[in-house]
């Protein structure tokens, strides 16, 4: 559908190991549309999130965490 870009909040860290690490860890997935296919880039705690759709977004995976739950 060339959606350029969405992210993924696994903030009960339910996803598997192979994607949130051992042990589970709540992480934000920006999902970039590159060349055709999806390139997923985790953020965990005090990572600042990076998004390309939103240069100017100042919030680290723990502030949105902390706001959620």
């Amino acid at each position: 559908m060339g959606i350029p870009e969405y992210w993924i909040v696994d903030y009960a860290a339910l996803g598997g190991r192979k994607f949130i690490g051992n042990p589970k860890q709540p992480t934000i997935f920006v999902c970039e549309l590159i060349d055709g296919e999806y390139q997923m880039t985790p953020f965990r705690g005090t990572n600042r999130i990076v998004s390309p759709t939103f240069p100017q977004f100042n919030l680290t995976a723990q502030q949105i965490f902390d706001s959620v739950l």
